[in-house]
């Protein structure tokens, strides 16, 4: 082993240790590997930043925007509709609808976007059914990997994976080169869901309001200040009550108005506050001189809201700014007008001690918002709101133009007219001066986050060519496996990388063991594409854990599940795919 090998193989393991334990977001691992590659001399600067030229890089930002376009048109308003009659009259073909549709929707766009689009969709339409959104948001999001797994366009995985095999001088992956084992995976996963997985989705969340199901009736109540207390007369922030027990106030009722308070707001005689606080402070309160405690109340959403804010339940997203952050940090209120009411984290609720909370991907939380600052969370991705129902209206002449630029890219790059990268990267320029999706709109869809990952991981893939360290790696993976013969490497490789995309992105895993699958099948004289696609199909098999993919973070908090609930559903379903990957790959590609 020469130094240079040893030096990154060090740097991939602690690559893997920074993914796995989440010290920093994926792209700073990323972009942190490229920077010691270039600093070290292991890369060229010309080598080391060839990611960000990469075609991968290119094309999943273009498709970013097509997403975008399409979502933002209304054009998959349908699938709403079309979920709603259903839960009328079957919910197990609402359930079945749900999943096809998300599928075939992933196969083409981005499937992070179209599971954001519909979470508050989801989530109305079991409340109108009676049926608890748990027991929907697992099923989409788990069918979301299931249509990405269909065309070359399905996910960022598989689209990186094509420029990997491109630039290892084994051609690009052909639109539809996924969809002969991809329908397979898809059929069987849904035939999975609606029976086994249907009856070990659990039943977590409640059918109750925003106030019901954070738990806060036990943390409100109100309080009517009298002539006697001493906190009549004094602003807000100097207040005894406020100073001393540390409780928040909601709103303040002053005869028939309803204000929302500030820090200089001056208490009044007779002011009924409404206030949040732990059973500690609230029994406390029973001994103070000068208050009294209003009715008892079941609370409900309509309670806390006002006509200028609303209760909102938001996520935070992979992308979000304030992952890694306290919510101390967040500003929420200085930048939003937020106020936090409740925090889910990892499945458990806290109603107070909010300011020392490290917000991380997934996170659920109850804020009351302004009306007019909804919007703004969502565009500039501080939070996944998924209590309302987001779907833009439906516009016919964008939505019309919108499908019809998607169906272009789809046959502009299967006919082979056009590279997938020049296809799509047409059709996201195309978005912009349709008018389908505004400049500023394209810029924001686009997830920065992926592409400096992208462009990151490729750079360590590059080095471990450079170096021999992906020669080393897969001779010792010859050596240890390669006596069973060729079907025994072919279901080491799946079983890796779906163990390992449980714990980290699937870019990254796809990045880091897919130069080794290729070395290794040109060591055995075997077929470069039956490992690529062993590799490629079990990384998009996240079903496990709710950090490995997207879009099963998204729906954590939301379906207030456990992480257990993901190794009850997903462990049968992986044990599945891996014994169809190691029987069929061979079949449609033979090695």
């Amino acid at each position: 082993m020469t130094l240079e090998i040893g030096f990154v193989l060090l740097l991939t393991i602690a690559a893997v240790v920074l993914f796995v334990t989440e010290k920093f977001s994926t792209d700073i691992v990323a972009i942190l590997v490229m920077v010691v590659l270039l600093v070290s001399r292991v890369l060229t600067p010309a080598e080391g930043l060839a990611g960000f030229a990469n075609t991968a890089t290119v094309t999943v930002g273009a498709m970013f925007v097509l997403s975008a376009g399409m979502f933002r048109s209304g054009a998959v308003n349908f699938v709403g509709r079309g979920l709603g009659r259903l839960a009328r009259h079957s919910s197990g073909l609402m359930l079945f609808v749900l999943m096809v549709g998300v599928g075939v929707l992933s196969s083409f766009l981005n499937n992070t976007a179209a599971v954001a689009i519909l979470i508050p969709v989801v989530i109305v339409v079991a409340r109108r059914a009676d049926t608890s959104p748990s027991k929907l948001l697992m099923p989409l999001s788990f069918a979301s990997m299931f249509g990405g797994m269909c065309t070359v366009l399905g996910t960022s995985t598989n689209i990186l994976a094509s420029a990997i095999s491109e630039q290892a001088g084994l051609g690009a992956f052909g639109m539809f080169e996924f969809t002969k084992l991809g329908v397979i995976f898809f059929a069987v996963g849904v035939t999975y869901m609606m029976t086994v997985g249907r009856k070990l989705v659990p039943d977590h969340r409640g059918r109750g309001d925003l106030t019901t199901s954070f738990g806060l009736g036990d943390y409100l109540t109100d309080l009517i200040l009298q002539a006697g207390s001493k906190s009549v007369g004094r602003p807000l922030a100097s207040a005894p009550l406020v100073k001393d027990l540390g409780i928040e106030v909601l709103q303040i009722r002053r005869g028939e108005d309803t204000l929302r308070p500030t820090p200089e707001t001056i208490l009044c005689e007779n002011d009924v506050l409404r206030i949040q606080g732990n059973l500690r402070t609230i029994n406390e309160l029973k001994d103070r001189a000068g208050v009294a405690f209003g009715m008892s109340v079941k609370w409900r959403d309509e309670d806390l809201q006002s006509t200028d804010t609303r209760l909102v339940e938001a996520v935070v997203g992979p992308s979000s700014p304030l992952a890694g952050k306290s919510l101390a940090e967040s500003h929420l209120r200085e930048n939003f007008g937020a106020w936090v009411l409740a925090v889910r984290q990892h499945g458990t609720l806290r109603h107070s001690e909010f300011e020392n909370i490290t917000l991380m991907p997934g996170d659920t939380l109850l804020i009351d918002v302004p009306n007019d600052q909804i919007e703004h969370l969502t565009e500039q991705r501080v939070f996944l709101v998924v209590s309302r129902a987001g779907i833009p209206r439906f516009n016919w002449p964008k939505a019309a133009k919108a499908l019809a630029i998607v169906v272009s890219v789809v046959v502009v790059a299967a006919t082979g007219l056009l590279p997938i990268v020049a296809a799509a990267a047409t059709g996201a320029l195309a978005m912009v001066l349709s008018r389908c999706i505004s400049t500023d709109e394209a810029y924001g869809a686009i997830e920065w986050n992926v592409l400096f990952l992208l462009a990151g991981m490729l750079s360590l893939g590059a080095a471990m060519e450079k170096t021999g360290a992906s020669t080393m790696l897969a001779e010792g993976m010859v050596n240890a496996v390669g006596g069973f013969g060729p079907i025994a490497l072919l279901a080491a490789f799946f079983g890796a990388t779906m163990l390992l995309t449980e714990v980290m992105s699937n870019n990254a895993t796809v990045a880091l063991l897919l130069p080794i699958a290729i070395t290794t099948a040109h060591s055995i004289d075997a077929n470069p594409r039956t490992f690529m696609f062993a590799v490629v199909f079990a990384a998009s098999s996240s079903f496990m854990t709710p950090v490995g993919y997207q879009t099963n973070t998204m729906i954590y908090g939301p379906g207030q599940y456990r992480f257990v609930d993901f190794v009850r559903v997903g462990a049968p379903l992986n044990l599945i795919f891996w014994i169809l990957g190691v029987l069929l790959i061979p079949w449609f590609w033979p090695l």
